[in-house]
Parts: C-alpha cells; structure tokens; sequence
C-alpha cells in the first residue's frame, strides 16, 4: 500500500511540474520566435521531462528501498534536501502560481458598469482594472522570487542592496522605460483616456484595446494594431469623452431657393431627433448652422448632432441617408461637380469678304 502511494505521488509531482515548466518554455518560445530558438526550448524541455524523471525515480529508489544505485543514494539526498528547503520552496512556488493565477477571476468579482455606453466611469474601471491586474502580478511575482531565493539560502538583504546599486547603474539606461511609468502613471491620474475611448496619439487614431502604466495599445478601423510607448504620447485627442459632436455638410444646387432649402432641413433634422429609435444617441438638440460655404458647385448647409460618446458616427450615417432621401422627395438638387463652357459670340462675315 506504501509503495503503491510513492509511486502516484512522484507521478503526480513530476506530471505537475513538468507542465508547468512545459508551459514556461512555450511562453518564452512565443517571446522569442526562430528556428534556432525553437529547437533549443524544445531541447531544454526534453531536459526538464528527463530531470523530473530521474528525479522521481532517484525517490522511488530511496523511498522503497530498491538495491538501484547510485539512484537510491541520489534519492537519499534529494530526500534531504526536500525535508530542509526544498518543500518550502515548493509552496512558495505553488502559492505564487496560484496567486498569479487568482488574480484575474479576483478582479473580474468587481462590479461591471451598467449597460453598454461609453461612460467616463465605464472607462476608468475598466483601465483601472487592467492597470490594477498587470501591476498585481508583477508583485506576486517579485514578492514569489525574493521568498523562494530566501527559502533556497540566498541572503536577501545583501541581494537587494545589489540590485538597488544596479538599478541605480540601469536607470541611466533605462530612461526611456522610467519615462513611459512616469507618464503612463500620469495619464491614469488625470483620467486622460482609458481603455474603450477612441483617440488620436501622435497622428495615429484608433480604439484603447488595452493600457497599462508602459504601454498604449490602438486597434485602428482596419483592425491594425498600434503599439505606441507612453513616453512618446505627446499630443492625444480624445473623440469619446464625456459627448461627442457629428459635423454633417450637404451640397445643394447654386438654382435652389436656400429659405426654402434651410425649412426642409430644419424639418427633417427634427423629425430625425424626435424619432424614438435615434432619441437616446442624442444629448442635445441639433442645430442647422445654415450656409457653411459657397463652393464650386454646390452651396454647403451645415448640421451639428450633439451625441453621446462614440455615436457621432452612426448619427452622420444615418442622417445623410434621411436627408438625401428627403431631398430626392422635395426635388431639391444635391449637384456633382460639372463644367460649363461658354464658347462666347459666334464669328460675322461679311460679304466680300
């Protein structure tokens, strides 16, 4: 019965941390892509399988007894090292994996912003949220490694007085990284775009699909992604903040009577507000500024839609639709760019001539 229960828990240890060694080696084959590189993760993996192994059967060896050496003398001092480090080693392992682990379904407990409109406060927990989750696991991490280097017998204090005079020597080399924390920190305090708002960094625009304290992530309208440092976000605008304006421009023909032209946009741009389908995409009441330009070919009437965040777009769409077809319906002319030539008065001959 011993034997028996030796035997599934070296299988279960060894299956166990094999996996998760196995899962670390394809992390870094992902990080660090070539063929060179893949064949030497996958050599290392088969030396990891193989070490658990031999480890696990150096422990059978010693645990039952087995006439096997030099394994039973290998399990021997693996036993010993297992009951004076190497257990709690073990559990800081497992309980920084578990904390890692736990740490999303943790934030995923918050409470969701209700609906589905792009609110500010929508926004700011859900980058609070990522920020939260990537700065949470860096610390399980660190906190992870400092106890289990502490449980292996390293002196930690004389560890981090290195590491705080290397750091100090890095930091000379890493000012760019310590800008991106520094204005990706202040970005979050000052609330100046979060994950979900559409913006323009530095000429590239695009949703926020993701935000932490280095880096700004756009996914732009043809689904390309824009990794953009946050020390190099010097100019953003913000199209979903708070509300947002549609600016719609329609041409009509230079012959048309403009008051008449204005009443059946005053007309439509009501109906069009009060209509209950569209009614929530507004948080004001329109506006026809009237005649924006005289342009070649068409005089231009100019609306304003006053919107909530992220529906100035669907606003213009739609209202272009309802007012070409109202124009169509009125006979008023929406013109296309065409030319006249005037070929001036025709030659007179005289006779005799």
């Amino acid at each position: 019965m011993m034997a028996t229960l030796h035997v599934l828990v070296s299988l279960a240890v060894v299956l166990l941390l094999g996996r998760w060694g196995g899962r670390l080696l394809a992390a870094l084959g992902r990080a660090i892509p070539g063929e060179r590189d893949d064949a030497f993760l996958r050599l290392l993996a088969w030396g990891w399988w193989g070490g658990l192994a031999l480890a696990g059967t150096a422990y059978l060896a010693h645990a039952l007894s087995l006439p096997y050496e030099p394994l039973r003398t290998w399990g021997g001092a693996l036993v010993g090292w297992l009951g004076g480090r190497g257990l709690s080693a073990l559990g800081v392992l497992a309980l920084t994996h578990l904390g890692y682990r736990l740490l999303p379904l943790l934030l995923s407990r918050l409470p969701e912003p209700e609906g589905t409109e792009l609110t500010r406060e929508a926004v700011r927990r859900k980058t609070l949220r990522a920020v939260a989750e990537s700065s949470l696991k860096g610390v399980v991490l660190v906190v992870g490694g400092l106890f289990l280097l502490s449980n292996l017998g390293l002196n930690i204090t004389a560890l981090l007085a290195g590491a705080g005079v290397a750091g100090l020597a890095l930091s000379f080399a890493a000012q760019k990284l310590i800008q991106d924390f520094i204005n990706g920190f202040f970005i979050l305090l000052e609330d100046q775009y979060g994950v979900g708002d559409i913006v323009q960094i530095n000429g590239v625009g695009g949703q926020v699909e993701r935000f932490n304290l280095r880096l700004t992530v756009l996914r732009d309208l043809e689904g390309r992604v824009h990794l953009i440092p946050n020390s190099q976000v010097q100019q953003v605008t913000v199209l979903t903040q708070e509300w947002s304006r549609a600016v719609v421009d329609v041409g009509v023909a230079y012959k048309e009577d403009l008051d008449r032209v204005l009443g059946v946009f005053r007309d439509e741009v009501e109906r069009f507000h009060q209509d209950p389908e569209w009614q929530e995409a507004f948080t004001g009441a329109p506006e026809v500024l009237g005649v924006q330009n005289l342009a070649d070919s068409a005089v231009v009437i100019r609306v304003l839609f006053s919107t909530k965040p992220a529906r100035q777009w669907a606003v213009a769409r739609e209202f272009r639709r309802r007012i070409k077809n109202r124009l169509d319906r009125e006979g008023i002319e929406i013109p296309y760019p065409h030319l006249k030539l005037y070929l001036g008065e025709p030659l007179r001959l005289e006779k005799g001539v």
